[in-house]
């Protein structure tokens, strides 16, 4: 979910847009600024990187922390294989660094899968290559290993379900318009 500081969210100060999410300090300049009341934070349309002002210690919790991506909570069909293994399960949320679904079929931490999600009865999937990150009552974690924003599609189904505008041409990162 977006963070908000003090009622208000956090907007991106290159793509101009709310919706950035705290993310964990990934460098020593990130970590020396923590200490100053300030966090790093990602933007989820364009993936800009920035550090903005904390109000309290206690504004996100831990768990939020930790997100990379905003979650969106769907309910799609997926297939996926890999090796030997085949299998079909229910994707039960969805960002555009990976997803959680719900699959009988037994999986390990580390495997690496083909991925065909179902956005839509009268289209053909998406397809994504995944690595299984978490295996538990949950569900099953899998992280992209190609960004999904590549993906056209599921880019504008994301931001369809969270509540972000369809972007203009010259707000597109270039990494979705190379396809």
């Amino acid at each position: 979910m977006p963070v908000s500081i003090m009622g208000r969210q956090i907007m991106c100060p290159q793509c101009q847009q709310d919706g950035a999410v705290r993310v964990r300090a990934q460098s020593l300049r990130e970590v020396v600024a923590s200490l100053l009341w300030m966090a790093p934070f990602q933007c989820q349309r364009c993936d800009h990187r920035f550090l903005a002002r904390r109000m309290s210690l206690t504004s996100v919790s831990p768990l939020t922390e930790r997100r990379e991506h905003m979650r969106i909570p769907v309910r799609l069909s997926l297939s996926f294989s890999g090796g030997r293994v085949r299998g079909e399960g229910t994707v039960l949320d969805m960002s555009v660094g990976g997803c959680i679904i719900r699959s009988k079929t037994p999986v390990r931490v580390d495997d690496i899968f083909y991925l065909e999600i179902s956005l839509a009865q009268d289209e053909p999937p998406v397809e994504a290559a995944a690595i299984v990150r978490s295996v538990s009552t949950r569900g099953i974690a899998f992280k992209f290993l190609r960004r999904a924003q590549e993906d056209k599609r599921l880019t504008a189904f994301i931001q369809t379900r969270s509540g972000y505008t369809a972007l203009s041409p010259s707000e597109t990162p270039q990494s979705l318009l190379a396809e």
